[in-house]
């Protein structure tokens, strides 16, 4: 046989419909929509399995952005330079509704069908899910202020893509950034140096001009970002255009781009601000409870997107040892292997109902109890899903060996973006410190999760870890050290309250069995016996063709 025959490879996972092969996230749809979105995720699932769009993603992280400081005459323009691919992936994203025009969408359950797009957009490519998400949700913090809303939310909000660089009201559509860290801070805002002045009277809605640097500007490309400074009466939040009313720039010096472990495609950049205008957003002192509304909606993409990541890895380690053979036989037919890809299986769909039942949550937000599971619910969602992502990723890159390893298939750019979302928007302990201050100062908080796993407790497994967990709250509340602990807790049986209630018994079965029975010490592939593998596999299979054993 010719050394360079090629046997026993199996070809590339394209041209399938990433949202009607994925059973999990079309019964939370189904659920959670109350029936609606189908047609419009079944066509964005169909564009993100094709082989052109799948080539997207691969050349807008082989070609990141380019900074370009000056024009040739030595003008400052601080322009960020992007491959043809970025512009084309933004654009699908913004058609598809998964910036601003959730907040406009007069139809049910907006932000639940946003939230199914983002999770299949998210398994093309992450990086620009960035800017994507910030637009999504900076809008409820810019219509909050009168003199802002009113120039700035129609194209925050339109269904479409503009990157000029021109004043906001010359554009089809807007994109909005965040600069909230700084060097010697990072998460603790409140060490920020950045300093505003009124440019006449103080006050919301107003102009100032800010003096000071950002260490992490997220998306630096964009039209404008929402920023803390402190003025007079403490840290607040301001509205920073790129670009003012008459066309001229904003100074805005991008001192560089962020070399990045991952998010390759996306521009992260230090930047300065010289007497730079910004509008304020609120009162002055209030700039954190400002930004954290903006913030716990970027933490629910985060989770959203760790959930897309580990579907994405699951899927091409299914496909994988479906066409591999090993020692005689398909990858796919040796029971370990059935083992890890169950497990990984159960990951992915104990995510993927979770962040949806959050999704829906929002969505519902008008109401006391929704609005209590929201803001406990991203937090929890925030911490757990994006914390799991990294080991599931990891684990479906070695099921494909040294092809998972090497940079022209797509795991190690999969595994790269896993570490992202933990960090970003606060890191894992800032997220478990968060579900312990919403559950102090928050009862109501408590009581929605108690509701949303009281239909499972006559469980005795789920029983029996509740009433455990209720005996230890308050040590939990207490105890800083005990906050990632509490948080995985209350994650993990909201995961298998919803599994026992809407997934077939033996996905329930299993995950209860191995995340609630057997917490502690477990890896991937530790499924106890009996657990029902095939189906398992066959459940989360990216067709039900392509899985022969």
């Amino acid at each position: 046989m010719p050394a360079r025959a090629v046997e026993n490879q199996p070809p590339p996972l394209e041209n399938y419909n990433v949202f009607t092969s994925d059973r999990a996230l079309a019964g939370a749809l189904a659920r959670e929509a109350a029936g609606g979105g189908t047609a419009e995720l079944t066509q964005l699932g169909e564009l993100a399995g094709k082989a052109e769009t799948i080539a997207l993603g691969f050349d807008a992280n082989e070609h990141p952005p380019e900074l370009r400081t000056h024009d040739r005459f030595g003008n400052r323009i601080d322009e960020v330079r992007f491959h043809p691919a970025w512009h084309a992936l933004m654009q699908y994203a913004a058609t598809a509704g998964l910036s601003g025009a959730p907040w406009r969408d007069s139809s049910a359950y907006p932000h639940v069908r946003r939230a199914a797009k983002f999770y299949v957009w998210g398994q093309v490519e992450s990086g620009h899910g960035c800017p994507t998400s910030m637009t999504y949700a900076a809008v409820p913090v810019v219509r909050a202020q009168p003199e802002l809303a009113g120039l700035w939310l129609e194209p925050l909000t339109a269904a479409a893509y503009d990157p000029r660089l021109v004043p906001i009201a010359d554009k089809s559509s807007g994109l909005i950034g965040m600069g909230m860290t700084e060097k010697q801070g990072g998460s603790d805002v409140r060490a920020n140096q950045t300093r505003a002045v009124p440019v006449q009277r103080s006050g919301a809605g107003r102009e100032y001009l800010l003096t000071g640097h950002k260490w992490f500007c997220s998306a630096p490309m964009n039209d404008a970002f929402l920023v803390l400074a402190y003025c007079a009466r403490g840290l607040s939040c301001f509205l920073v255009p790129r670009v003012l009313d008459d066309g001229t720039r904003n100074p805005f010096a991008i001192l560089r781009l962020k070399n990045k472990l991952g998010n390759r495609s996306n521009a992260s950049a230090e930047v300065e601000f010289d007497a730079t205008h910004g509008w304020l957003i609120g009162d002055e002192g209030e700039g954190v409870p400002r930004i954290v509304e903006m913030v716990n909606y970027t933490r629910m993409d985060c989770a959203l997107g760790s959930a897309a990541l580990v579907r994405a890895a699951l899927v091409q380690a299914i496909h994988h040892a479906t066409y591999r053979r090993t020692f005689g036989r398909l990858l796919i037919e040796h029971p370990l292997m059935q083992n890890v890809l169950a497990d990984l299986a159960l990951e992915s769909e104990s995510a993927t109902v979770l962040c949806m039942r959050v999704a829906r949550a929002i969505d519902d937000a008008a109401s006391g109890s929704a609005a209590a599971l929201k803001r406990i619910g991203t937090a929890l969602a925030k911490y757990y899903v994006c914390k799991r992502a990294p080991l599931a990723v990891v684990e479906a890159l070695e099921c494909l060996g040294g092809n998972g390893y090497v940079e022209e298939c797509i795991m190690p750019r999969l595994y790269r973006e896993t570490p992202l979302n933990s960090i970003w928007e606060g890191s894992g302990n800032i997220n478990a410190l968060d579900v312990q201050r919403i559950l102090r100062k928050q009862p109501a908080s408590l009581a929605a999760w108690h509701d949303e796993i009281a239909p499972a407790m006559n469980d005795g497994r789920i029983g029996a870890a509740a009433n455990a967990l209720q005996k230890d709250l308050d040590r939990c509340f207490s105890d800083e050290g005990r906050a990632r602990e509490l948080s995985e807790r209350m994650a993990v049986l909201w995961q298998a309250s919803l599994l026992l209630q809407h997934a077939p018994s033996f996905i329930s079965d299993a995950f209860i069995a191995s995340r609630i029975e057997a917490r502690a010490g477990r890896t991937f592939g530790t499924l106890p016996a009996g657990t029902d593998l095939r189906a398992i596999v066959e459940r989360a299979a990216p067709a039900t063709a392509l899985v022969n054993a």
